[in-house]
């Protein structure tokens, strides 16, 4: 009779967590689409045998990867790759900064693209000096 202890199994943390369910949501096998709700924080933490900040680590993690959205009272979804950063309710404020501040970067690049254009039908106007 055989009775050599269990090896208990190391529980996961909050990065492997993330590493599992971004593979799930943009593997290539992958199991979770845009819109699909992920397992509630509580669940999962049960499940793994980890604690509840743990998953809520991991959840944040891939929030602000911009992988997931979290929606206070109904849960945890996978984000729709279509939709600019930042617009959903639930999305990382992060995300939310960071779209404002790309757009005023667009703009500014787009006023001095139009200075460009204006320098060089100037420059290029101009009658070259004769030797």
């Amino acid at each position: 009779m055989d009775q050599s202890p269990e090896v208990p199994k190391p529980t996961p943390t909050a990065k492997e967590i993330a590493a599992h369910f971004r593979e799930k949501i943009t593997g290539r096998d992958r199991e979770y689409g845009a819109g699909d709700r992920l397992p509630a924080a509580r669940t999962l933490a049960k499940e793994l045998g980890v604690q509840l900040m743990t998953v809520q680590s991991a959840y944040s993690q891939l929030r602000d990867e911009g992988l997931i959205l979290t929606q206070q009272g109904r849960g945890t979804f996978v984000r729709d790759p279509a939709a600019p950063l930042g617009s959903e309710p639930g999305s990382s404020p992060a995300f939310a900064a960071l779209a404002a501040e790309l757009s005023t970067v667009h703009d500014a690049l787009r006023l001095l693209g139009e200075r460009l254009d204006r320098l060089e039908r100037l420059v290029g106007s101009e009658t070259p000096p004769s030797p």
